[in-house]
């Protein structure tokens, strides 16, 4: 991970967002809602700007940052976003009406591990953000891989987890079982047959994964 001070001086070069998107941000940070932090959704958006991801699946809405983050940033993307906690819910409905660019998302209200039949009809995608349940990643990445475009990407945030994933004692058993199933989930992608993966040490671990085609 980065340390402090080149942490500070990489988001101190990020331009100002919108007023709605800074409020968002203060949002979520007074109720203590998990959103991607800055370096990593920028990392996130060039990423989809330079694979030019037009349909694109979140995993774990929140309060809808990240979404309307890549509608804003992305004018002809659309997309779909999965949430089942019911106040975060009403909180991203609000975000996403006040925007403006409401149009470009599709929000599904459910548990990730049970709406795959109503995903599936939007499918499928050139892109798949992964920002939910920590412990659940394995079972969304082998869920909605099958929803992928040839050419498609996965995302997953947190996969660093504070840089706890390498740290050999941690206290809270919580937190190590948390931090257990996080590594279990990052070896196994790593090494897994079907996708090229890489992860990047922004914002809070970011990793990005690539179907792998068949060689010639």
């Amino acid at each position: 991970m980065l340390n402090e001070k080149l942490h500070f001086y990489i988001e101190g070069l990020i331009a100002e967002r919108n007023p709605l998107f800074t409020e968002m941000e203060s949002y979520a940070k007074e109720y203590q809602v998990p959103i991607m932090e800055l370096a990593g959704i920028e990392t996130m958006l060039q990423l989809l700007r330079i694979h030019r991801s037009e349909k694109i699946l979140e995993v774990g809405t929140a309060i809808g940052y990240s979404a309307l983050r890549i509608a804003g940033a992305m004018p002809g993307a659309h997309i779909i976003t999965i949430e089942r906690d019911e106040e975060r819910i009403k909180a991203a409905q609000e975000f996403i009406h006040r925007s403006g660019i409401g149009e470009q998302i599709t929000l599904i209200e459910g548990d990730a591990l049970e709406v795959d039949v109503e995903v599936s009809r939007y499918a499928p995608f050139d892109a798949i953000f992964i920002d939910a349940a920590k412990g659940q990643y394995k079972k969304f990445f082998e869920i909605y891989a099958d929803h992928l475009t040839e050419d498609g990407i996965i995302i997953t945030d947190n996969v660093l987890f504070k840089g706890l994933v390498a740290e050999s004692e941690i206290e809270s058993k919580r937190t190590r079982n948390l931090v257990k199933k996080i590594d279990d989930f990052n070896r196994w992608l790593m090494n897994h047959p079907n996708y090229d993966s890489v992860i990047l040490p922004v914002g809070d671990g970011v990793a990005i994964s690539k179907r792998r085609g068949e060689r010639k």
